[in-house]
């Protein structure tokens, strides 16, 4: 049982939400069970991203000032930490898709932190296990195209200088590394970060509400006290914690991409 819990354990009595409420959201239109909160969250992330990539190269100037500036330092940042220590001459081909998917996770991510909306996108399992699953379709295909299919997987399961007898252990050992606990990780990692900073948030958000608020003693003060200043010092903290996930995931997308385009790397 969540501390949340044992604080709040009936959400309507002390109007504090409980961790069911926190995250199963009821339909934004009634009937329609998939629009929920989330899934509108991340639609306006990607008029969002849009939005900004348009607004800042639809007419460049040779001089970047303004919006193009700022977007400018967020491509410089993925192409120089993301895309090109992975893909190295194949950087610049792959940069839209980089771009992309660094911006867009970063904006499910800031969304937990942004008043009124407060919900971080990848704290539902699907978000990150659906883009995890479409990059990884993604390095196969890739991996089967420039290495052939015989090739691909060999050159995954079979790594070449190694005494042959190794390869009894080693071979199922890739093959399970490779195919299921990378995926698998990749879009697990964003998700508990993002569930685990929202619980936190709300937690210690709900503490501060509750004992200044609502049960207002002399005793309790101190305690509602702590919990705002533990909400803005997490705040930060999982601010950056969410830009963070998002560089990391960008980084294991270009690096999958890499290991598919460049197998003796």
């Amino acid at each position: 049982m969540s501390a949340l819990t044992v604080l709040a354990p009936h959400g309507d009595q002390f109007g504090a939400p409980t961790p069911e409420e926190l995250f199963n959201l009821p339909p934004i239109i009634p009937g329609v069970d998939w629009f929920t909160k989330p899934v509108l969250l991340a639609l306006l992330t990607s008029v969002v991203v849009i939005a900004l990539c348009w607004g800042a190269f639809a007419k460049p100037k040779l001089v970047p000032r303004g919006l193009q500036n700022v977007v400018e330092y967020g491509y410089m940042f993925v192409r120089d930490q993301v895309a090109r220590p992975f893909l190295g001459k194949d950087a610049d081909q792959w940069m839209g898709l980089l771009v992309s998917i660094f911006f867009v996770v970063l904006l499910w991510n800031f969304m937990g932190v942004v008043p009124v909306l407060q919900f971080p996108v990848a704290s539902h399992i699907a978000f990150p296990v659906v883009l995890a699953a479409l990059i990884y379709i993604l390095k196969i295909y890739l991996g089967m195209k420039h290495q052939g299919p015989v090739g691909y997987f060999k050159n995954m399961m079979f790594p070449p200088g190694l005494p042959k007898f190794i390869y009894v252990l080693l071979a199922p050992i890739e093959f399970l590394s490779n195919l299921i606990i990378a995926p698998f990780t990749h879009a697990v990692r964003l998700f508990a970060n993002m569930f685990a900073g929202h619980m936190l948030l709300a937690f210690f958000s709900m503490v501060g509400f509750w004992f200044l608020f609502e049960k207002l003693t002399p005793l309790g003060a101190p305690v509602g006290v702590v919990g705002v200043v533990m909400t803005i010092i997490l705040t930060g903290f999982e601010m950056f914690i969410q830009f963070l996930q998002a560089f990391l995931f960008a980084m294991l997308a270009a690096m999958y991409i890499g290991g598919s385009l460049h197998p003796e790397h």
